[in-house]
Order: C-alpha cells, then sequence, then structure tokens
C-alpha cells in the first residue's frame, strides 16, 4: 500500500475511533441517549428539531440584511458604508483611494493565508500530531462534505476582487487593469497564482475530511502560502508604488469594487438566505425527507454568496461580529443539542458592543459572545440538515 493510501485508511479507522470516543461523557448525551456527534433526526425529535433550525435560519436572513444595509443603505447613522468606502474622505479610516485598494489586498492575503495555514493547514498539522479526532473536528464544512467547494470559492472571491467582476471577467475599472496598465507581467503572474491556488485546492480528493493528509493537500497550502505571499510582497507595494502619484486613477477601480463585487454579492446573500428559511420553514411545517433534501439544496446554494465574500471581511461585517454570527466554527455540538432539548433558543443571542478574544487573551464577554456564535450560523444549519455527506433522513 502506497503512502497516501495507507494514510487514508488509517485516518478512516481514526474517524471511528473518534465518534466512539465521543460518546463516554453522559453529559454530552441527545435526545435518544446518543452522543451529540451520532444524533439522529427521529419522528419523536423532528419537531424540536424543525425549530432549531428555524430559528438558526431566520437569524441567518437577519444577520445578512444588516449587512447589505449597512454597506448599501447607512452605517452607524450616517451613509452607507459603500458611500463612505467609495468617498474616502477619512471616515472608516481612508484617506485615499490607495488606502482603499491597500484594504481590498490586504482582505486578500488574510484569506489566502486562512485557507492555506488554518482552513487546510490546521488540520492538517493536527493529524501529523496524532490526534485524529481534532483534525476532524478541524475540517470546516465537513459535515455536508463541501469543505472543497468552500474553499475554493474563497480563492474566487480574491479573483473577483482582483477582476472586479463576479463573473470571471475583468472589468475595465479593475485592479488588474490598474496593474495591466504599468506591468503586464505582473498582472499575468497574480491571475496566475489566484488560479493556481484555486486548481490545486479542487484537485484535492473530496471529501477533504477523507484526506486531510495526501500530496494534495499539501500541493494547496503552498499555493495558497504563494499567493499570499506574492499578493503582499510584490503586488501590493509595487502598485500602491506605480500610483503613488496618481491616486485619482484608482477612485473608478475602488467604485467599480463596491457596485460590482461587494454590494452584488451581500445582494445575492440576503436572496440566498431568504430562500433557505423558506425551505427551512417549510420543512417545519410538514417534515419529511424531501424537506431536508430541499434544506441542504438552499444550505449549498447560500454558502456561494458567502464563501466568495471573504476576501472583503472589513467593515461591518467584522465591527458588528457579522462574521462568527453567521460562520462560527468549530461548532459546540453539546450546546447544540442541549438547547435542542430544552429549548432555550435565547443562548444563540448576544447584545451591545462586539468583542472577540485578541492574541489569545481571556475575557470574559469575549468568551460569551464566542459561546452564543458556536450555536448559530451555517454551521449549526449544516449539522442539522446533513450527515456523512447527505441530507438527513428521519428516522
Amino acid at each position: 500500500m502506497n503512502k497516501k493510501l495507507l494514510l487514508a485508511a488509517l485516518f478512516g479507522l481514526g474517524l471511528t475511533l473518534s465518534f466512539t470516543a465521543c460518546s463516554d461523557d453522559d453529559d454530552k448525551k441527545g435526545p435518544d441517549d446518543v452522543a451529540a456527534a451520532d444524533i439522529d433526526c427521529t419522528t419523536e425529535n423532528v419537531q424540536k428539531w424543525a425549530t432549531y433550525m428555524g430559528v438558526v435560519a431566520q437569524k441567518l436572513v437577519d444577520d445578512s440584511e444588516t449587512l447589505l444595509k449597512d454597506w448599501e443603505t447607512s452605517y452607524e447613522g450616517g451613509q452607507s458604508y459603500a458611500a463612505q468606502f467609495i468617498a474616502h474622505n477619512g471616515n472608516q479610516g481612508y484617506q485615499s483611494a490607495s488606502d482603499c485598494v491597500e484594504e481590498i489586498l490586504d482582505g486578500c492575503a488574510d484569506i489566502a493565508n486562512e485557507v492555506g495555514s488554518a482552513k487546510i493547514g490546521d488540520p492538517y498539522d493536527l493529524f501529523l500530531g496524532g490526534d485524529k479526532t481534532a483534525a476532524l473536528y478541524a475540517v470546516e464544512s465537513w459535515y455536508s462534505w463541501h469543505s472543497i467547494d468552500d474553499y475554493s470559492n474563497n480563492i474566487r472571491s480574491i479573483q473577483n476582487a482582483y477582476n472586479g467582476s463576479r463573473n470571471g471577467q475583468v472589468a475595465q475599472n479593475s485592479i488588474s487593469n490598474a496593474v495591466q496598465q504599468f506591468d503586464a507581467q505582473l498582472d499575468a503572474q497574480a491571475k496566475a497564482y489566484i488560479q493556481a491556488a484555486y486548481d490545486a485546492i479542487q484537485a484535492i480528493p473530496a471529501p477533504l475530511r477523507n484526506n486531510i493528509v495526501c500530496p494534495e493537500t499539501e500541493a494547496a497550502m503552498d499555493a495558497c502560502a504563494d499567493l499570499e505571499d506574492f499578493i503582499s510582497k510584490q503586488l501590493k507595494p509595487r502598485l500602491l508604488e506605480a500610483y503613488a502619484d496618481n491616486d485619482e486613477a484608482l477612485d473608478a477601480v475602488v467604485e467599480n469594487y463596491v457596485n460590482a463585487v461587494v454590494l452584488p454579492t451581500y445582494r445575492d446573500l440576503v436572496a440566498k438566505n431568504r430562500a433557505l428559511l423558506t425551505a427551512v420553514s417549510n420543512f417545519t411545517k410538514a417534515p419529511s425527507n424531501a424537506g431536508f433534501e430541499a434544506c441542504a439544496d438552499a444550505w449549498l446554494a447560500a454558502r456561494e454568496p458567502w464563501e466568495t465574500s471573504e476576501a472583503f471581511l472589513f467593515g461591518p461585517v467584522a465591527n458588528k461580529g457579522l462574521d462568527p454570527n453567521m460562520d462560527s466554527w468549530p461548532l459546540d455540538q453539546d450546546g447544540i443539542v442541549a438547547i435542542m432539548n430544552n429549548g432555550d433558543y435565547s443562548a444563540l443571542d448576544w447584545s451591545g458592543e462586539y468583542e472577540e478574544e485578541e492574541d489569545g487573551v481571556e475575557n470574559e464577554r469575549a468568551s460569551a459572545i464566542a459561546e452564543a456564535q458556536s450555536l448559530r450560523g451555517y454551521h449549526t444549519l449544516e449539522f442539522l440538515i446533513f450527515k456523512d455527506g447527505k441530507a438527513r433522513t428521519i428516522k
């Protein structure tokens, strides 16, 4: 057996052991006295199950509508974030078009780094360190076996930001075209690095949870690292230097980025989240296996605009904690099951100014917010809708 197949076989054994180990704590049992990781939707618990799905789906709609309103209508009692970003007259800290372009490119570099070093890298390191259970739970979107497409869409978010469009074409007023004006080779390199990262992630054998350590994951991590390094050390400094004395030439780039990439993505996000809520509401009214299938399809559709927004996780989505509200990972599976039993959905809520732990420093308020966020969002719905990569069935 070659090394790749041996690792796959060992990992398959590790998953079996990990789920067995989850059953040891009697305080973490579900409605049928089953470990949270193994719980099924049954005719006895389906109404509680559906209620939880409905609460979470509504919160996804609420959060995405808040995000769109902040960008499109009004933010902090003033102009929309879009208007302030386009104006870059000092509000929100943007003094020039170059400041905005730097923010855009930093967002692209950040998500390239996150995909390679955290989303793929963390499970990889944990697996090699011998903790196969932790490695499994570090793989985002593994209930639906959608990890590879999620991460690929993160790279598409970089492509969209760079091209100034959502259709793969290069817009006239785009960062790509601005780079093309002074260095066509640099522009070609940028596109090649983006495509290489996308292709490397797509080449990982699916599902990722069964292929955490393999040559393809290693190649994908390297490609993401190369992309992040290129954006941070070559693309951004050379672009900003080229337009240092012609900043106004970037005004149209910033405006197009907002109107052709950010706003359409968030509008799509709201629409897809509303469709997801509709599917969940229909399931709640008449639970069925076909209803689970419809919810699964709607969840997958809603993930696409969210994952293609991750190159611009700045502004309201970060300041208001809307990112972890919608996309917190990993989940508190045991907490989810406990809430399903006791019906106390107030545990999903938090209020006041958003805070998060910084540099690992514990903060009581930040911890309380993070605890609430681990009980809601896309991945809570994923846990409730999917099992073993397929829509659940009612047992």
